[in-house]
């Protein structure tokens, strides 16, 4: 599909006269070419490079498009930020070891992603530059994602798989870092089972006696 042609799918009801259709839902494919261009923007030109009128012309849509989505260039760098983590799975519930491998296998395979290796090194260069969009990059994306794994920790304390004594913080902490670190110094992929060793590592030092024999398995 030419870009005019998403360009006039895009931003039909904006034309002079068009009859309004409420409840059309948005165009995924306009919305996804948005991100896309606002990514390579970035990749390119760093935060205060990006302007949302070649954002737009990039994605084939117009500006009218763009502002409907998101009301200005730091809205838009945040969606296109954002989706370059994959959601975490929603916790099932019925183990705090399987459920943190889940999570695990998600970050670590993101983190294998080079243009996320590149985008994510180049969003923290440019964190010293723009304190505000990191301040709110950490707030809107990255505290959620930590949150959930907190919640699975505080839940294993409640359940006796984790040691009550546990520190919540320190635990997510080491999940996480363990994600970044082997990202940071190994360019390979992870291996299939690196979420495996990293979850029974961790758990072999906060997991509950009861639960220390479930962990290894």
């Amino acid at each position: 599909m030419s870009a005019d042609v998403i360009h006039a799918a895009a931003d039909a009801d904006t034309a002079p006269g068009a009859a309004k259709r409420p409840g059309r839902p948005r165009s995924e494919r306009a919305e996804q070419a948005i991100i896309d261009a606002a990514l390579e923007a970035f990749a390119e030109h760093g935060v205060e490079g990006v302007r949302v009128e070649d954002i737009a012309a990039r994605a084939g849509v117009g500006k009218a498009t763009v502002y409907r989505r998101w009301p200005g260039k730091e809205d838009l760098l945040m969606a296109a930020l954002a989706a370059m983590k994959r959601p975490l799975p929603e916790p099932r519930g019925e183990s705090v070891r399987d459920d943190l491998i889940a999570m695990v296998d998600v970050m670590a395979h993101d983190s294998d992603n080079p243009c996320y290796a590149r985008q994510f090194a180049m969003l923290h260069g440019e964190g010293e530059r723009f304190p505000k969009l990191m301040a709110r990059y950490k707030e809107s994306v990255v505290e959620p994602r930590r949150e959930m794994i907190r919640a699975v920790i505080r839940r294993g304390v409640e359940t006796g798989e984790v040691k009550a004594d546990t520190d919540v913080e320190v635990a997510m902490l080491t999940v996480t870092g363990a994600v970044m670190a082997r990202s940071k110094h190994d360019a390979t992929e992870a291996a299939p089972d690196f979420a495996v060793r990293v979850v029974n590592q961790i758990l072999d030092g906060i997991a509950a006696p009861a639960a220390q024999g479930r962990v290894n398995r």
